[in-house]
């Protein structure tokens, strides 16, 4: 900026300033308020130059409004440095009071008030804007003041914006903000006479492509510990030299503290929360509060955000300085700077997506070269350097020392006036910057404290706002724009049937009902030994049925079965709602119900017993939408991966609009492999619902193992912008950026799903602990009235025994021959318990005193960030990116947590690895998901009787596993083939009543058939028939169950039916063949026993 004087005037921009009037401006003169006329003039002045004063106003006492209409004007260049110099550097007004004419000797002004106004606005693009600012006193008064505010109303106006919209687009507004220092040092606090001590902070920021500017907070203040710092104070302008102590404070500008756990800073976990809280109110502290604004144009933006990828760290340089040192640095030149520490900033989150602001605790460090170019990558000290150029400064103006000394003692004379004050003002800053850089030999033994900064675990608090984030956030519109155009969605699927269309199926549904009826009681009467229907007439044939269904009650039964069937009719086909008074309408509606109701059943009929009319009743559906899910999911579990596909076929059929369908079929693909249909499925799922966020994940998975990353951030970014928020979706895009290199982009990600776990966590205890309270008032409620009945029955046996006189003999010894429940057993009751324990030992079952829920797992956290993404991951088999999701838990800072050997193991068993499987889960035992973990290793490797245990395990606790299906499968199958028939049924019969399916039905059937319970057998394998009416095993046992009971002729059928759909089990098939043969010779051998 050397060449600014030869600059020609055109490359300025002249800032007008218009002094409107002033209202409510008080006088501070007894003379004035004698003679009622108040005088005063206004003075506009920037960073001691002054702009402009107004003339002379002379009005009337008691007027409230003095028209200065004064206008002055500022130059002001284009380029980055002087805009931020307008912003940091307010426009000052101060309002003077004339004395009269004859008391001109004794003193000519007096101030009446300062008031400030920022220019702001027009560095966001405005041209004019007005302003009515306070006019604060020079001295604040304490007492409350009952008169209006003295204000300035001031209009601001350039002729052409200062930035252009192509500058305003691209500049930014960078604000810094020194709050406190908590945790001095010890010797910051020793006395040092009656000299006070000056702090500074400093801090090193771009201002344009080429050039840095230095930030420096020079007026740090000591405070003593005992209370903590207000929340909600307000900020402080940085040049507080030239302004009345009211107007340090910045308008609608204030501090407000946030949960220490949501800092972006240092000092965040639990035992750093515990120092700063009692740090905080207890010891001394050194406050700023004071914010530097900073304009950066589009060349000061981008290296901002070049400088803070190069390096994250950035040092805030600071220092304590005293008059006595700071006047001998000067004399001496040493540029050794006292006190000299360093925090260093993570300015890496304002290279998150979207984030404007990051505000925290930086615990300061002794200062240290090789420290700074380790951490900051320089190699220069920002106060060193401030040092050298102030002590340059006071060698060149050595020689006119003297002159200086006058011109400081013209101002002291003139300290009544704050506009004379400048020029005492501006040294007292040059000396505070030269104070920064150097230091006596009296504090040079203070510094050589190796660990000062250290020991005392000094922190400093930051924020550091921008106008506009550096990196934009994608809205979810466009995401979702970009979403469509990879997947277009599927047009609506075409509407149902209407209200009055389900009326009449609903009624044609109810006449094939019907009709089944009257057929099975048509068979009735022929089994019960009436007329063949050739002997009778159509008459005699109507009249027999209808006497029938009248003495069954089948008739009224049919009559209410179709009254509502036709009220549907009436209300939703006809439209008829209100009430007929017309006999003669009643009855012509009543004729017309009937023709179209024997019309309909006419449909109805034609519909039954016509090959070629396609049914379009519902009832056809047997299974309901949950049980094929489920049917689906338990043979995918058991590996039937055909029979799951075909139960997900039909789910999409019957719900074509159900996302979750096609998500779920495209899981069994990527469990198969087959990841070309796995991504077809989930495309599918979000073609139908452009929003459903496990498919959007799942897309995104798969493109990055397809290296299609641009489509996976594209589906990973969409599925994290969905409300509500989701840990799992936030985790997969940090994984996704962490693969691409992008570290400060997965660290945002990473940070946002913390974020989410954390108010998930919050949520749940808040539940918990309303549930606590909820069960706590239950049973408080439950205690009193138990109480109550307590008493009431204690009451009544008093007076019973009152009634009483004597007890007979026979009833005593009934009494006493009956044992109390609370008395101890024998010792023969007890012996046989603990052998029935030691043998459950033996067995690997729990002893029966041993409760579950006694046994606890390690004091870690349950789950993280990566835990959630490994078990959505392994959920879906998505293999490659779990693994890299559990190397990133085991590699955090507070280690794995409980349930990472639980997927780890998972992930082992998805790729066979089941001993390895086995042994990550050996010392995590502790829940009911290890267990049945456990169980399914030792199941896969052939280890059956290992495999019982962990399963019997893990259905002791309170919250059974997960997957408790499988392992009531798994362990039923175990007990059948170790020939334990009972507790396989007893397993079974749990099974079918939690989730009954073709699988439980049979192992219960297939248990009691062992038992030689044929009738509870036979009634468990129909159960199995009809939820799968293709299993072939259940066939075959039905045929065996029929053999057994004599049906020879049902079981040769079921037998054919076996081997229809290629019955596997060849001990079944020589089962069969062997009771075949076996019932075939005995009437035979009784035959020859009679004959002997």
């Amino acid at each position: 900026m050397e060449t600014a004087e030869s600059i020609e005037e055109t490359n300025y921009k002249t800032i007008e300033v218009t002094v409107v009037r002033g209202n409510y401006l008080p006088s501070s003169l007894n003379q004035a308020k004698k003679t009622g006329v108040f005088q005063s003039s206004v003075q506009v002045e920037v960073d001691g130059n002054v702009l402009g004063e107004s003339e002379r106003k002379e009005v009337e006492q008691v007027a409230q409004r003095v028209d200065y209409d004064f206008t002055c004007g500022l130059l002001c260049r284009g380029d980055a440095e002087a805009l931020s110099e307008l912003l940091s550097k307010p426009l000052i007004l101060t309002v003077r009071e004339f004395l009269p004419e004859e008391k001109k000797a004794v003193a000519r002004t007096s101030v009446v008030g300062q008031a400030v106004v920022d220019l702001l606005p027009l560095l966001q693009g405005q041209c004019s804007f007005s302003a009515k600012v306070p006019v604060n006193p020079v001295i604040a008064s304490s007492a409350k003041n009952t008169t209006p505010q003295p204000t300035l109303c001031v209009r601001v106006s350039v002729t052409d914006p200062l930035l252009s919209e192509a500058e305003l687009s691209s500049s930014n507004l960078l604000r810094v903000t020194v709050e406190t220092a908590f945790s001095i040092p010890e010797s910051w606090s020793l006395e040092s006479g009656s000299t006070p001590c000056k702090y500074s902070a400093a801090l090193e920021v771009p201002l344009t492509a080429q050039k840095d500017q230095v930030l420096l907070f020079c007026e740090g203040q000591l405070k003593a510990g005992g209370q903590r710092e207000q929340n909600g104070r307000q900020k402080k302008r940085p040049h507080q030299a030239l302004l009345v102590p009211a107007n340090h404070f910045l308008p609608d500008a204030f501090l407000q503290a946030q949960p220490v756990e949501e800092e972006d800073g240092e000092l965040t976990g639990a035992e750093d929360q515990a120092f700063r809280k009692t740090t905080e109110i207890t010891k001394n502290r050194v406050s700023w509060d004071t914010e530097m604004p900073c304009f950066l144009d589009a060349g000061g933006t981008s290296r901002l955000r070049q400088k803070i990828t190069e390096s994250r760290l950035w040092p805030l340089e600071i220092m304590r300085l005293t008059k006595a040192a700071e006047t001998k640095m000067l004399a001496e030149g040493n540029l050794e700077i006292p006190f000299h520490g360093v925090a260093f900033v993570d300015m890496g989150r304002l290279l998150f997506p979207g984030v404007r602001c990051i505000r925290g605790a930086y615990s300061i460090h002794n200062f240290s070269e090789a420290e700074l170019l380790k951490k900051a990558k320089r190699s220069v000290s920002v106060l060193k350097e401030h040092v050298k150029f102030a002590a340059d400064q006071v060698k060149g103006r050595t020689g006119s020392a003297a002159g200086s000394h006058k011109a400081r003692a013209r101002g002291a004379k003139e300290s009544k006036e704050p506009a004379k004050k400048q020029p005492g003002s501006q040294s007292r800053m040059v000396a505070a910057d030269v104070g920064a850089n150097g230091g006596a030999e009296s504090e040079l033994h203070l510094n050589l404290e190796a660990n000062m900064y250290a020991e005392a675990r000094t922190y400093i608090i930051i924020e550091i706002t921008l106008e506009k984030p550096l990196v934009s956030k994608t809205p979810a519109e466009e995401l979702s724009t970009r979403v469509r155009a990879l997947i277009p969605p599927k047009p609506p699927h075409p509407a149902g049937p209407s209200r009055a269309e389900r009326a009449v199926l609903d009624f044609h549904r109810q006449v094939g009902n019907v009709v089944t009826h009257v057929s099975d009681q048509y068979g009735e009467l022929l089994a019960a030994g009436c007329e063949p229907s050739e002997n009778l007439s159509r008459e005699q044939m109507y009249v027999e049925l209808m006497g029938s269904l009248n003495d069954s009650g089948r008739y009224f039964a049919f009559k209410e079965q179709m009254k509502h069937s036709v009220v549907r009719i009436v209300r939703d086909k006809m439209q008829r709602t209100e009430p007929i008074d017309d006999p003669q309408e009643l009855r012509r509606f009543v004729s017309k119900l009937y023709v179209y109701l024997v019309d309909e059943m006419h449909v109805a009929h034609n519909k039954i017993y016509s090959h070629d009319v396609v049914d379009d009743s519902p009832d056809e559906i047997q299974l309901s939408s949950s049980q094929l899910r489920h049917f689906a999911r338990e043979a995918q579990l058991i590996g039937d991966h055909q029979k799951a596909v075909e139960h997900y076929q039909e789910l999409v059929v019957r719900e074509p609009t159900d996302a979750s369908h096609k998500f779920e079929w495209g899981g069994l693909y990527m469990l198969t492999g087959d990841y070309m249909k796995a991504r077809e499925c989930f495309h599918d799922a979000v073609s139908v619902q452009q929003a459903h966020r496990p498919s959007l994940m799942m897309c995104g998975v798969l493109a990055a193992m397809f290296e299609g990353h641009e489509e996976a951030r594209t589906f990973l970014e969409r599925a994290a912008s969905i409300e509500p928020p989701s840990v799992v979706a936030w985790t997969l895009l940090g994984l996704h950026h962490e693969i691409q290199s992008e570290s400060i982009l997965a660290e945002s990600a990473f940070l946002e799903a913390r974020r989410q776990l954390r108010a998930n966590e919050g949520k749940k205890q808040t539940r918990s602990g309303e549930e606590v309270e909820e069960e706590a008032e239950k049973e408080t409620k439950e205690t009193n009235e138990e109480e109550k009945e307590t008493k009431e029955t204690n009451e009544e046996e008093e007076e019973e025994e009152e009634e009483e006189e004597v007890v007979p003999d026979d009833e005593e010894k009934d009494t006493a021959a009956c044992p109390s429940p609370s008395d101890k057993k024998d010792p023969q009751c007890r012996d046989q318990d603990q052998e029935q324990d030691q043998d459950s030992e033996v067995l690997g079952k729990p002893p029966v005193n041993v409760s579950a829920s006694s046994i606890s797992a390690p004091a870690k956290l349950s789950s993280t960030i990566y835990t959630e993404a490994a078990h959505f991951l392994l959920q879906n088999s998505a293999l490659q990116m779990a693994e890299r999701a559990l190397s990133l838990e085991l590699l955090s800072d507070a280690g794995p947590s409980v349930s990472y050997p639980l997927l780890l193991a998972r992930l082992q068993l998805l790729r066979a690895d089941y001993r390895g499987a086995a042994d990550s889960l050996r010392e995590a035992l502790f829940t009911s998901e290890a267990w049945a973990l456990n169980g399914h290793c030792h199941f896969l490797l052939g280890a059956f009787t290992d495999a019982r245990k962990s399963y019997e395990w893990s259905l002791t606790f309170p919250q059974p596993p997960s997957d408790c299906d499988l392992v009531l499968l798994r362990l039923g199958s175990i007990y059948l083939q170790q020939e334990k028939y009972e507790q396989a049924k007893g397993v079974y019969l749990r099974a079918c009543e939690e989730s009954p399916s073709c699988l439980t039905w049979l192992g219960l059937g297939t248990a009691c058939y062992r038992l030689e319970e044929l009738c509870v057998a036979e009634e468990a394998l129909t159960e199995a028939n009809h939820r799968n009416w293709q299993n072939a095993e259940v066939w075959a046992y039905l045929s065996l169950v029929c053999l057994r009971s004599g049906r020879q002729e049902e079981a040769e059928q079921f037998h054919k039916h076996a081997k229809r759909f290629d019955l596997q089990e060849e001990p079944l098939l020589k089962e069969f063949s062997e009771l075949k043969e076996k019932l075939r010779f005995t009437p035979l051998a009784s035959c020859f026993g009679n004959s002997s």
